[in-house]
């Protein structure tokens, strides 16, 4: 007898439907064909030790197992349910009437229960747009799989819930999710707050800014005067992500297996802090079957580089095109994949390798030409893709012992989000562009018109701090957003003051 199951495998974040044909027949034989991976190989084992345990066998008979599209490579365990429910039907020992409208994916113990499996909600929104009634998975992944409307999903603890709920003996509840309700839980409770920080006022707005225009950012101090701390709350501040934000994350993370058991949508940003160890692979993504690098786990999120200069410049070098292209396409010699990457970059760096500026009053210090080999290992054009750089000091002591809390994230976050509403509308005609930080060369032009004495005040700049041409372009943008957050359509020389400060790595004799 034939009977077709439906299972699902993943490429980059998005679902590909796999049809399981199940053909038994007389002989004895057990073939499993369609470019299965070793672990699928090895389900016969795990499926016939799940079936003994649970009363039922697999049947002394020639059974073939095609899975279709057979050129497709499928990998991974969570097949063997899909793989035992079929062979189930075509032996007749359950009911077949319905199993052809539901996706089934799981991984099986030797006692028949389940194991959680990697891209739950890319899998439900496929069986969704294909037109499946539901979808039946491990228990664990349930919550992740629900926030799909309009498509049944069932959690399951182990196979005997599967049969009977196919034989009729007992039913199985969908999980029902308001994902409006989910998407809003815990929205304004951020685990970070501005208000923590003490001192560090300049930082703070330099942080605003490049929230606002999502501008990548460097900052550079000594040990100790609150780089990660600072960094840490970025995405506090950034504005909330819409409920497709949150879905696109979602995604990403439940590829890769990184959604918490019993977790819904991800509805916080990102923030990814990878060790400076890390292999370019790792960052960027990759392997033999590709998976998302740390670059996409940060996508609608904060990407934060802590000691910039110690990462290997191979790693640091293959993150340039993402920067600009805001995805990352991996590709091997039978398909190619694309994994989304639009992040913001903070990178935190010592001055020098002692870890102090050029100072006589720190506690050890650094030559400008230590300091210049140390940034050095930096490349210009990586440099020339972050658009503020800022140094930050220690914080003096009256400071550290101030009874007054700071501002906290939740005002700084709103004037950010009112400064985003004026950029989405003025890029609303464009379709690659809804920040100021994403602006090419042509819309500079365009949205960045100067008066007289703005342009006198940048040409003195330029030519007195020996500011770099990739300096020009940068200033533009950052006083764009600078105006955006104050609510006014023409930039002014105090933006463009303002903006000038925020280009140390820039000027010459900046080291000393």
């Amino acid at each position: 007898m034939l009977v077709k199951v439906y299972g699902s495998a993943v490429f980059g974040v998005e679902a590909t439907t796999i049809t399981v044909e199940v053909n038994i027949e007389n002989g004895y034989a057990y073939r499993l064909v369609g470019l299965p991976d070793n672990a699928i190989k090895e389900s016969s084992y795990r499926i016939s030790a799940a079936l003994k345990n649970n009363k039922y066998e697999l049947p002394g008979k020639k059974i073939t197992i095609n899975m279709a599209p057979a050129d497709l490579r499928k990998e991974g365990s969570a097949y063997d349910l899909t793989l035992a429910i079929g062979i189930l039907a075509a032996s007749k020992q359950i009911s077949s009437k319905n199993i052809g409208d539901y996706v089934i994916m799981g991984e099986l113990s030797l006692d028949g229960s389940l194991q959680p499996l990697t891209g739950a909600l890319p899998i439900a929104i496929k069986a969704r747009e294909e037109g499946f009634k539901g979808f039946i998975l491990p228990v664990q992944n349930v919550k992740e799989a629900a926030i799909v409307n309009d498509l049944q999903v069932y959690g399951v603890e182990n196979i005997k819930e599967v049969i009977d709920f196919f034989d009729g003996k007992s039913d199985l509840k969908p999980l029902k999710i308001d994902t409006r309700k989910e998407f809003n839980k815990n929205l304004d409770h951020p685990e970070f707050d501005f208000a923590d920080v003490k001192g560090q006022e300049t930082i703070k707005r330099c942080m605003e800014i490049a929230a606002a225009g999502g501008h990548n950012i460097i900052l550079i101090g000594p040990p100790g005067s609150g780089k990660t701390m600072l960094a840490k709350r970025l995405p506090t501040i950034l504005p909330p992500m819409s409920l497709m934000e949150a879905l696109e994350t979602t995604k990403i993370h439940s590829v890769v297996g990184r959604i918490k058991e019993h977790t819904g949508l991800i509805n916080q940003r990102p923030f990814r802090s990878p060790h400076h160890t890390i292999s370019d692979v790792a960052l960027v993504g990759g392997g033999a079957y590709p998976q998302p690098g740390e670059i996409s786990l940060s996508h609608n999120g904060v990407l934060f580089l802590d000691e910039l200069p110690e990462f290997k410049r191979s790693v640091l070098e293959v993150m340039r095109q993402p920067l600009e292209d805001r995805e990352v396409t991996i590709s091997r010699a039978k398909f190619t994949v694309t994994y989304p990457s639009s992040f913001m970059l903070v990178a935190s760096m010592n001055p020098s390798p002692s870890g102090y500026f050029s100072d006589g009053n720190s506690p050890v210090t650094s030559s400008p030409q230590e300091m210049q080999r140390y940034l050095s290992k930096i490349s210009g054009p990586l440099l020339d893709r972050i658009d503020i750089h800022i140094e930050v000091q220690p914080v003096p002591f009256e400071k550290l012992t101030e009874e007054r809390r700071g501002e906290p994230s939740k005002m700084i976050r709103e004037r950010v989000t009112k400064a985003r509403e004026f950029q989405v509308a003025r890029f609303s005609t464009l379709n690659n562009v809804h920040y100021n930080a994403q602006m090419n060369v042509k819309q500079i032009r365009e949205f960045c018109v100067l008066d007289t004495t703005s342009k006198e005040l940048l040409k003195a700049a330029m030519e007195k701090l020996n500011l770099s041409a990739r300096a020009y372009d940068r200033i533009l943008k950052v006083s764009r957003t600078i105006a955006d957050l104050e609510n006014i359509d023409s930039i002014s020389p105090e933006h463009i003051a303002e903006a000038i400060q925020y280009r140390s790595l820039d000027r010459e004799g900046w080291l000393g």
